[in-house]
């Protein structure tokens, strides 16, 4: 759907009437809609083209140094933010029309300051000097607003008899929809985490923007990460299938370790994947659960479980340089309070909590005794979108920094005498007159990276994870459920455990909408009965996103301890985007438990599942007489994104 216009009215259902009134007469036009579409008619985004190189990848393949070879494609997913409520925002005006004012859902308020001086969001509330409120309905919203991208991933690795990986040539494409937006960072930061933890000596990796026909789509939790690590972990997955081993074994003899050096030039300092992997190992007995999993496989026909290991490497910083930056208002009052403004946005996340934590701390006083101002950029100015998991470590750093200022200025008031309380020193500094209020800001340091040489330095740390999984499928129906998901995060040392174990059940649980659940369909030529261009999925009777009912029924969440990160405020780590593609476990965990169907008909080769692993995925996928009937040769196109 393309937005072509306003309707105002002075109430809501009287603006959706009058929008039925317009009509609308369009010339059909031949249509790109899938990245596959845009890969045969060469279809990109101008100068999104982005290529990473490391060793030699043809040299490799070539002087046969490589045991064995193995080529293939990964489809990935994409998914609906679905959050609570729909966009909405409202605008009035003042000063006849001088200022305009607006109060949006939005993480980026400078952005929207940009755009409303631009005019466009603000012209019915101008031209009728009066307040406009506009709250997109469910469906509408769905329709025009940006998804997680759909990825296409293309590779050809090479590795020895024992598993290890030697070579890895990738290609790689999203589909960025009508505009560029925030495509191109997206897939670049899908491609610098193309390797997720694994060390590869020689790669190439090529990255495209696909320039498609529908509404274009944007950020999301991971911002890329995910879908690049989601195509990594399935010909790891590849490998373990030529090789008949364990797709854990697998991942172990590759892993990254202390002073590696990624495919962008990047060196890792403070690895602490190995130390987490072994704990995760030992909480979730994996060779018992492994076991037991076998033993009820070869007891049931037609309920089968499975397990799975995965780890995550997630980079902490903008990719972008310039964004790496924050700054925030800090003011203490005589009585003891401290009021404190920042250019981040609260959303649920527990921001606002961490940063009056760092506040209190500094200061010394009570939680109670400091007070967050919303965000606003008259007091905040030119801030960074709240995201890439770094407003913690940005504003707490930046708050701190204020404090640090006031504290500097009070200190000669406070070394004459032994104050009571807080309140006494700020109104024995203000009788004083001294200056109580301080600007912060932070810049987070030791980052750069030039493209045009595809090396440098792009994060801060690494936040490390990993997750097990296991599941029961019902392979008559396609059903599943998750029975055990136990989860191990390197979050340093935590800034609040409380708030950082929800933010990973969440991450979690909404990954794994995104892996299994979260099925987006747009009318294209494998989807005849939907009309081309058009969203299917765009309500919640349409658009299954999990409930409690996929909530894991055993659910264990554990923070690495004795690893303080000396990168980031008070040695914690963000949080955020990390934990999201744990979820993968669950994926690979239906993957073993559909393996276990297939061998009970003598198929063992290797297989793709794409995701999301829907109940007809899944069915079709677990091989068995009734199935083996219906399936045709384009089965796996029309039900692939």
């Amino acid at each position: 759907m393309q937005v072509i216009g306003v309707v105002v009215a002075d109430t809501h259902e009287n603006a959706k009437l009058a929008a039925r009134k317009v009509l609308v007469e369009y010339e059909e036009l031949p249509a790109i809609l899938s990245i596959l579409d845009a890969i045969n008619a060469n279809s990109f985004h101008p100068n999104t083209e982005r290529c990473f190189k490391k060793g030699d990848v043809d040299l490799c393949f070539q002087s046969r140094q490589c045991d064995n070879v193995i080529e293939g494609e990964v489809r990935v997913g994409g998914q609906e933010h679905f959050y609570l409520e729909p966009q909405s925002s409202v605008i009035w005006t003042m000063d006849g029309g001088n200022e305009v004012h607006m109060i949006s859902s939005t993480q980026a308020p400078q952005k929207h300051q940009k755009y409303v001086a631009h005019v466009l969001a603000s012209v019915p509330s101008y031209l009728l000097n009066r307040p406009v409120k506009i709250t997109l309905d469910r469906d509408t919203d769905m329709m025009i607003t940006g998804q997680r991208h759909s990825f296409l991933g293309k590779y050809k690795v090479g590795f020895t008899n024992e598993g290890k990986v030697l070579a890895l040539d990738l290609e790689i494409y999203n589909n960025g929809g009508n505009s560029l937006d925030l495509s191109l960072p997206v897939l670049e930061r899908a491609m610098f985490h193309s390797d997720n933890v694994y060390e590869i000596p020689n790669v190439r990796i090529v990255g495209r923007v696909c320039f498609t026909n529908i509404p274009s789509n944007t950020a999301f939790r991971g911002f890329g990460g995910p879908q690049g690590m989601l195509i990594t972990e399935n010909w790891i997955q590849r490998i373990a299938a030529e090789l008949k081993k364990s797709p854990e074994e697998i991942r172990e003899i590759n892993f990254q370790g202390e002073g590696s050096i990624l495919h962008y030039g990047q060196q890792l300092q403070h690895c602490t994947l190995g130390p987490l992997w072994s704990e995760l190992k030992l909480s979730c007995e994996f060779s018992k659960a492994r076991y037991e999993v076998d033993q009820f496989n070869i007891q049931n026909r037609w309920r089968k479980r499975g397990i799975a290991m995965v780890p995550t490497k997630f980079g902490i910083s903008f990719t972008l340089k310039l964004m790496n930056q924050a700054g925030a208002l800090v003011h203490v009052y005589t009585d003891g309070t401290v009021l404190v403004t920042h250019g981040g946005v609260e959303m649920g996340q527990g921001l606002h909590t961490k940063v009056a934590q760092v506040a209190a701390s500094a200061f010394n006083i009570p939680l109670s005794s400091v007070f967050i101002s919303e965000t606003s950029t008259d007091k905040v100015p030119n801030s960074s979108p709240t995201a890439a998991s770094a407003s913690s470590d940005m504003y707490g750093a930046a708050v701190l920094d204020a404090c640090e200022q006031i504290k500097a200025r009070m200190e000669p008031i406070a070394s004459q005498q032994n104050f009571s309380s807080f309140a006494e020193l700020a109104s024995a500094c203000y009788v004083a007159r001294i200056d109580l209020s301080a600007h912060g800001f932070y810049i987070i340091p030791e980052i750069d990276f030039d493209w045009t040489t595809g090396k440098g330095n792009p994060f801060r740390y690494f936040t490390y994870g990993a997750a097990f999984a296991e599941v029961e499928v019902d392979t008559l129906t396609g059903d599943f459920h998750t029975r055990v998901a136990n989860i191990f995060l390197d979050l340093g040392y935590s800034l609040n455990p409380a708030i950082d174990v929800g933010q990973i059940e969440g991450a979690f649980i909404q990954g794994l909408g995104w892996v299994a659940l979260e099925e987006l369909k747009w009318g294209d030529s494998a989807h005849k009965w939907i009309s081309p261009g058009c969203l299917y999925t765009c309500g919640p009777g349409n658009y299954k996103i999990p409930s409690i009912n996929d909530v894991p029924f055993k659910f264990s969440v554990s923070l690495l301890k004795g690893h303080p990160n000396v990168k980031a405020i008070h040695s914690s780590k963000a949080v955020g985007e990390p934990p999201f593609f744990l979820a993968s476990a669950v994926f690979f965990a239906i993957k073993d438990a559909i393996i276990a169907a297939r061998a009970e008909v003598g198929s063992k080769e290797w297989f793709p599942l794409d995701n999301p692993a829907t109940p007809e995925r899944i069915r079709m996928a677990c091989l068995d007489e009734i199935t083996a009937g219906i399936i045709s040769s384009d089965f796996r196109a029309k039900l692939s994104i």
